[in-house]
């Protein structure tokens, strides 16, 4: 396992990424590309494009989520998005650029091989 975030946790992820080929998304959910940056100690960079997490930030993307790295944890290990929302709301996670971006996440349905991916992640990851 690897400490969420850390740089063995983000070179185990691009494997898995790797691994795990076409995600045979939906267009509404294969066309998000949104960068994140982590907020803590140090700033940490990510970007979500087709389904995918990366670390860095990427060209392009519509909009950027700030966002606290215990919380993004939480929302990652529960999969509630009821936390996500309310933490939004306290002000714990701030949207700069295109919020529709972020609104899709809410309801996108994602596919099987996302889902696998995603579960191979949460795996190999300490929280």
């Amino acid at each position: 396992m690897a400490k969420f975030l850390s740089q063995a946790w983000f070179d185990e992820v691009a494997k898995l990424n790797e691994q795990a080929g076409d995600l045979h998304l939906p267009p509404n959910l294969d066309s998000i590309l949104m960068n994140a940056k982590i907020l803590g100690d140090e700033t940490i960079e990510l970007h979500l494009k087709q389904g995918k997490i990366a670390q860095g930030l990427a060209d392009g993307a519509a909009s950027t989520v700030s966002i606290d790295a215990e919380t993004l944890g939480q929302i990652i290990d529960s999969g509630d998005i009821n936390i996500a929302i309310e933490a939004f709301m306290m002000g714990k996670i701030r949207v700069d650029g295109d919020m529709t971006q972020v609104m899709a996440l809410q309801s996108a349905k994602p596919s099987q091989e996302q889902k696998a991916l995603f579960k191979q992640i949460k795996a190999v990851t300490e929280f």
